[in-house]
């Protein structure tokens, strides 16, 4: 692998007696969104506050494209410290200005630019994160997400080459932590951004992150993919992400797919040889439309009403469900052949047209404006066996997808 752009060896912090961070050890690597989680108190925030410099380690080192930190010269370091900007856990927007005050501050304090081109700059920045009409507004008339989408914009007036995203979503509700969330992957595959976060919200922010770093009992216990993490055998699996993903599962109706591999592979141990189970794949044809056109929010109501209803439909009947990609939930049906998994889709089918179609349909239209917009429901279903691999299985009910739902939004419904 290349040379990580930031790296710790071995960094200690300790505050009086207590230590906070020891013998942390770490790689972060440029173009990706790399998330630190970890119950909160852990440490997560001291670990960005040690990346921008605004606390050095007591041992240990920690170096920028290869070069320890500690041998630069200060124009060395002055330099790689303006590649970055900071995303404050509360936004951190001064109240006495407007939108786009706030957002031209950093280029106001730390640039000679001339007037004009600083308009130019935030004028187009605004533009982007789509603040237009919220310009000369102050922060306190704006939503919760309006607010994180000013900070944003300030954070990236600079085009700063990292970005680092203290808690983004601490005290929001969960729909909107996964529209921030979303957010903020949108704008890193736009302006092409190194991502650094510090989140608890597991496990939501996997669907961003390129990388997770686990940081428990004052050290990086886990490296590598949201994958890897799935198969991660060690104390903080149980105490830290298994108590999250529980509080998941009660808000969307949705399992990780770490549960979901869990489930699935005690299921299987159960099940006699040569014994049927089903998969139906669902996805929402459409999603990044209602994104751009009613904000990610509104896609978030989207699916958490779809978890929600699956679970509730096939739940019953023993089926869990978990959310396999942005706009993508899958479901399995133990001991269900391909008939009766078809049977019971004909139900949920119905069901679906007299109850969710309702649900989804005012969420989904309740700010529309402009020309009307469908959102499709697509579902398909396969069986296999208890000796199949079910990654073929979920590929062969993808692959037998049929619409069973169209949603005809128009402003004005």
């Amino acid at each position: 692998m290349d040379t990580p752009l930031i790296e710790f060896k071995d960094v200690t912090k300790r505050f009086g007696n207590r230590t906070v961070l020891e013998r942390v050890n770490l790689q972060i690597y440029e173009g990706q969104i790399t998330t630190i989680i970890g119950l909160s108190g852990a440490g997560k925030s001291l670990i960005l506050k040690h990346i921008i410099g605004l606390i050095q380690p007591d041992e240990g080192a920690i170096f920028f494209r290869g070069k320890p930190i500690a041998e630069m010269k200060r124009t060395e370091i002055a330099t790689s410290f303006a590649q970055m900007s900071y995303m404050f856990q509360g936004n951190a927007l001064f109240d006495s200005l407007t939108v786009y005050d706030n957002i031209a501050l950093p280029l106001r304090e730390t640039t000679n630019l001339k007037k004009a081109e600083i308009d130019r700059r935030v004028m187009a920045r605004i533009e982007q994160t789509e603040l237009t009409e919220a310009a000369h507004r102050y922060p306190s008339e704006l939503s919760g997400g309006m607010q994180k989408r000013a900070a944003l914009a300030r954070a990236l007036i600079t085009d700063p080459q990292i970005v680092l995203f203290d808690e983004p979503t601490s005290g929001q509700d969960p729909v909107r932590k996964n529209a921030i969330l979303s957010m903020i992957a949108q704008y890193q595959r736009k302006f092409n951004f190194t991502a650094i976060l510090v989140s608890h919200e597991i496990p939501d922010v996997y669907f961003i992150s390129n990388r997770i770093l686990a940081l428990y009992d004052c050290r990086i216990v886990f490296q590598g993919t949201p994958e890897e993490l799935e198969n991660f055998d060690h104390p903080f699996t149980d105490e830290v992400i298994s108590s999250m993903e529980s509080l998941q599962k009660e808000l969307t109706g949705l399992y990780s797919k770490r549960q979901f591999k869990i489930f699935n592979h005690v299921q299987m141990k159960r099940s006699t040889a040569g014994e049927f189970y089903c998969i139906v794949f669902f996805s929402l044809q459409e999603l990044n439309t209602i994104i751009t056109k009613f904000g990610h929010d509104a896609a978030q109501d989207v699916l958490r009403d779809m978890g929600l209803y699956i679970d509730k439909h096939f739940g019953a009947i023993g089926g869990f469900s978990t959310r396999r990609d942005t706009n993508e939930l899958i479901t399995m049906l133990p001991y269900a052949n391909l008939s009766e998994a078809e049977s019971i889709i004909q139900d949920f089918v119905q069901d679906f047209h007299e109850q969710v179609t309702r649900t989804i349909q005012a969420v989904a239209c309740k700010s529309v404006l402009g020309e009307p917009t469908e959102l499709t429901i697509m579902a398909g279903v396969a069986q296999g066996q208890s000796t199949s691999n079910i990654d073929s299985v979920i590929a062969l009910a993808k692959s037998q997808q049929k619409e069973i739902g169209r949603l005809h939004c128009a402003a004005g419904e």
